[in-house]
């Protein structure tokens, strides 16, 4: 939420602090700020305001009342305390089909309107927050939203057909396949789970409710006569349509967060008197339809769980203090507080809410840290310990553990709401994921430097059972130790590593092995294996220095060459290192023999870099260095 300081002080008047009070204040208590900058004469802070307050803090008159929670004053002007000014008409009314979907519709209707260019005064604060100005009349319409976070809308009465001498507004579900042109002259295909503001004379969409308005009824140069919406709609109605139609706006990101219903007739008090000062015209009244009323929810906060969830000492004067504070209204109980939050905070619905009210209020700095009580250990966790036993065998053995995801595309057990179209399963087994990750890791023998690929996975699969998903601990093993695949010499491998297991276990191990990946239920494992009495002494390894890799493929070259008598492996290793340059990430011997008096030694380079992605001829001119330096040194390349 970017917020401009000066208009901060229309609420806070002479009270309001500096930016940098501000900045201090908001990130000390409530919000982080992205940032702050001058644009043209107004210093904007940008706010990054958290889900759980966007209901009443994306609007300056909202960042406002809470800077005078945490300097304890109260705002010089309130607009949400006043007294609604505006007369009822009956030229207006409203139809709602779900009265759950849209919870409240207001309407006002003025006439005389002189639409035209706005006063350099308010296109200045809407520029500086990165809004375009349009006329005077839609500019009325965003500037309201961004004071009090209340959105609206402008319709042109002139193009609005009547029926009986009456505008006829209704709310409705789309239906199938309806389509709707927006201000911005782009169509849309809807579904009926988009709510619309519709003509009742002629059904036709005028609207997509909460989101945003249609090209019926725009307003232009030529407009006199205007209806002004403000309404609430529900979050989840509007989230839904918005991730629908791939349409995020200002005013969908207010509705998705549930303002509160009360904004409703204050902003349509406050556009009117704004349109009636920059353009004219005459208010002819309005209609407010309140079918879902707003309850407020009075809460009991208990003083001393205040304190035991907060680690302070509290009195309950300073809690009432606080809880007042925020604008809450609070009565004194034996033990704590009747809490009922402001009308404006529709978060506030929990005896926590409140406690964390007072809490951030105080100030976080205040609570002390306290280090826990040393316990006795309670119980061995058969399961941590065993994998443990398990983990220190394969690394020994030279595998490395993985964890992946428990989401499959297709498999048994399906998913009710599922996380993507790629996840809407859980796996019955780990084969399937370890096999992939052997196939991904394949490649990257050479730049590892290792013959083969191993690795295991200990985690959670899910099967269905009558009636019901079963679910154990699975423990999967594979290796592969070719790039083309599979061969016998991965299930020798498995096989002994098996042998070994079931030795450090002391028990017989039920695994199925195929194409050098093996698995077993842990689960029934585990329930043939003693209580352990303790966990092991923890053994601390040498630290590990990370280093970033390279995002660029690798290259490999091999070299074979025969060499003179006395010269060693590391001989021949150091001299082709200080040939192949910084280019050369890894040398790894993999071969040797002797014949005739002579040794023979073959090494695979791996060249790979951190800009770039290598080409064959930057390669070989490297490779072209090497056997140079091979040929001086007297040694015959093979």
């Amino acid at each position: 939420m970017k917020v401009a300081h000066d208009w901060l002080k229309d609420y806070l008047g002479e009270k309001t602090p500096s930016v940098d009070e501000v900045d201090k204040l908001l990130t000390f208590h409530s919000f982080e700020i992205e940032g702050v900058e001058k644009v043209g004469a107004h210093e904007v802070i940008d706010v990054d305001v958290l889900p759980n307050r966007s209901s009443d803090c994306l609007s300056h008159r909202g960042i406002a009342r809470e800077l005078a929670t945490l300097l304890n004053t109260t705002l010089v002007h309130d607009p949400l305390t006043g007294d609604i000014t505006l007369p009822e008409t009956d030229k207006l009314s409203v139809t709602i089909k779900d009265q759950n979907a849209c919870r409240r519709f207001g309407l006002a209707l003025m006439n005389g309107v002189a639409v035209k260019e706005s006063p350099d005064w308010l296109k200045g604060r809407l520029e500086a927050l990165g809004q375009r100005s349009i006329n005077n009349v839609v500019d009325a319409t965003n500037y309201v939203m961004l004071s009090l976070g209340q959105p609206l809308h402008a319709y042109d009465a002139g193009k609005w057909k009547q029926q009986d001498g009456v505008w006829q507004f209704g709310v409705r579900f789309a239906k199938e396949g309806e389509r709707i042109i927006t201000l911005t002259d782009d169509e849309y295909e809807l579904d009926t789970g988009v709510q619309l503001i519709v003509n009742v004379a002629d059904d036709t969409p005028a609207g997509i409710a909460g989101i945003k308005g249609g090209k019926y009824a725009e307003v232009d140069k030529d407009t006199s006569v205007i209806v002004l919406e403000a309404a609430n709609f529900d979050p989840v109605v509007t989230r839904k349509a918005s991730q629908f139609l791939r349409l995020q706006t200002d005013a969908s990101k207010r509705f998705e967060n549930e303002p509160s219903r009360e904004l409703v007739p204050h902003a349509l008090d406050a556009v009117t008197k704004l349109i009636r000062d920059i353009a004219g015209g005459e208010i002819e009244g309005w209609v407010d339809v309140y079918p879902t009323k707003q309850e407020s929810v009075t809460v009991s906060v208990e003083s001393t769980r205040v304190n035991a969830l907060l680690g302070l000492s509290l009195e309950k004067d300073k809690m009432q203090e606080i809880l007042v504070r925020i604008g809450a209204s609070v009565e004194m109980t034996p033990t704590g507080f009747l809490v009922t939050g402001p009308k404006e905070r529709t978060d506030l619905m929990l005896e926590e809410d409140f406690i964390e009210e007072i809490g951030r209020v105080y100030g976080y700095e205040h609570v002390e840290s306290v280090l826990p009580e040393t316990v006795p250990l309670a119980e061995i966790n058969t399961r941590h310990y065993y994998s443990e036993e398990v983990r220190k065998v394969l690394i020994e053995k030279g595998f490395s553990e993985v964890i992946t995801s428990s989401f499959r595309k297709k498999d048994d057990v399906r998913l009710l709401n599922a996380l993507a179209s790629d996840k809407g399963y859980l796996r019955s087994s780990l084969r399937k994921n370890i096999e992939e990750v052997l196939d991904k890791n394949m490649p990257m023998v050479d730049l590892l430097g290792i013959q083969s690929v191993r690795v295991f996975e200990i985690g959670t699969v899910f099967k269905k059972g009558e009636g019901e998903v079963i679910e154990h601990i699975s423990l999967a093993l594979g290796v592969r130790q070719k790039q083309t695949g599979y061969t016998q010499k991965d299930d020798d491998v498995v096989e002994e590593v098996m042998v070994e297991l079931e030795r450090i276990l002391g028990v017989a191990l039920s695994f199925t092995l195929e194409k050098g990946m093996a698995e077993l239920n842990f689960t029934d494992t585990l329930s043939q294996l003693p209580v352990p009495a303790e966990y092991a002494q923890y053994e601390k390894v040498d630290d590990i220095q990370y280093r970033p890799f390279s995002v660029y493929p690798h290259m490999s070259r091999d070299i074979a060459l025969w060499t003179t008598e006395g010269v060693t492996a590391n001989d021949v290793e150091k001299v082709l290192r200080e040939q192949a340059g910084e280019l050369c990430v890894r040398i790894t011997q993999f071969d040797e023999f002797t014949k005739d008096g002579r040794t023979s030694y073959a090494f695979r380079l791996v060249f790979q870099s951190y800009e770039k992605t290598l080409t064959d001829a930057e390669v070989n001119t490297v490779m072209e260095k090497v056997y140079k330096t091979v040929e001086e040194k007297g040694w015959e390349a093979r």
